[in-house]
């Protein structure tokens, strides 16, 4: 594929919608829906859910944890509950309540002893700790499945000013499941979301690895967008000027603020080139943990000997007489809200219209 015609279809892909896990079939693992005029124009991966032969081999790979101040919640480091008035005023004899101005005015804390003994009465609990069994399936399944050396590297970001990160180090499979992921332990929890040094340390780390699959868990916004996609840009020209071993990164978004339109920004940012480097993923809508390695696999690699394509009135729309690739596109009527993939005499049906839009 040209450079140019590259180019072009990440331009497709990015003027496209991308239709959500939720209605996406199994057999699937991307499906982007762009129409025009009368035409109605499909991209679809077909899900692989493990990786077989030279594609499985000589990976390095991290998993990165987003310690931005936000994620406390996640982590399980705040208290959720209400203390009754009786008890507060306790507090305030005992001198376990302090008054400290934030942001200009001044309101009052606990502190540690109201806190534990809050907690002890039973009057709050900790917010529960999402992201460990996250971060255990992720760097279990990547160290067992990818990682050269059987072991992955996990570091939190977005720490201290934002752009600080903290390594906790390599573990395998049988470690991780004993692992508690809590937060940083040497710097503080951040006051911005930067994501660029936590790619950086892994590219620099692993820049002589044949390849590289790095996980980035976040909550919300990246505010160094601008920069995260220049450096992206450069990245995918020096892949494929082979001055780059191959990398690819996943985002995974947590809980309700995350901002999904910016995530998709960059899985389709154009590059110029033939290298996409990177892919998102939102927690709540993942069918399987080896969902992070959908687009992995070469797109042109053959995953069956022919398919052919129906619209919803059951008119052939294309043939892969030559075989069906992992990446694939066709067009049919703009007016099919459905397509059927047939392969090996059964067939899959896969919506392209969701029901908001019925």
């Amino acid at each position: 594929m040209s450079t140019a015609s590259a180019g072009q279809n990440q331009a497709d892909r990015g003027s496209s919608r991308l239709l959500p896990s939720s209605i996406t079939e199994q057999q699937f693992g991307k499906v982007y829906v762009r129409d025009d005029g009368d035409q109605r124009h499909v991209e679809f991966t077909v899900w692989l859910q493990e990786l077989d032969g030279v594609e499985a081999e000589n990976w390095q790979t991290g998993v990165a944890l987003d310690a931005s101040a936000s994620m406390k919640n996640w982590y399980g480091r705040n208290l959720q509950g209400s203390v009754p008035p009786e008890a507060i005023a306790e507090y305030e004899k005992k001198g376990y309540v302090m008054s400290v101005v934030e942001d200009g005015v001044k309101v009052q804390r606990f502190r540690r002893a109201a806190h534990k003994d809050a907690l002890k009465r039973g009057f709050v609990k900790p917010t529960d700790n999402v992201v460990e069994d996250l971060a255990r399936d992720f760097v279990s399944y990547l160290a067992r499945e990818l990682d050269e050396d059987g072991g992955t590297t996990v570091i939190y970001w977005a720490c201290g000013d934002g752009s600080a990160y903290e390594v906790m180090g390599d573990f395998t499979e049988d470690e991780c499941r004993s692992l508690k992921f809590v937060g940083p332990q040497q710097v503080a929890f951040g006051d911005k979301t930067h994501l660029l040094p936590a790619v950086k340390y892994f590219l620099d780390r692993f820049r002589d690895a044949p390849r590289g699959l790095y996980v980035f868990l976040t909550d919300g916004r990246l505010d160094d967008m601008d920069e995260l996609k220049d450096f992206t840009r450069t990245c995918a020209q020096q892949i494929e000027a082979g001055q780059r071993n191959s990398v690819k990164c996943v985002l995974i978004g947590v809980g309700s603020k995350v901002d999904e339109a910016q995530m998709q920004e960059l899985d389709d940012l154009d590059t110029s080139t033939n290298v996409d480097i990177w892919d998102y993923k939102i927690a709540a809508e993942l069918r399987a943990i080896s969902e992070i390695i959908v687009e992995l696999v070469d797109e042109n690699r053959i995953v069956a000997s022919s398919a052919i394509v129906f619209d919803d009135a059951n008119n052939e729309v294309c043939h892969f007489s030559d075989g069906l690739p992992a990446r694939a596109s066709f067009s049919m009527p703009q007016t099919s809200r459905y397509f059927e993939l047939e392969v090996a005499g059964k067939r899959f049906r896969q919506p392209v219209v969701e029901a908001s839009d019925s």
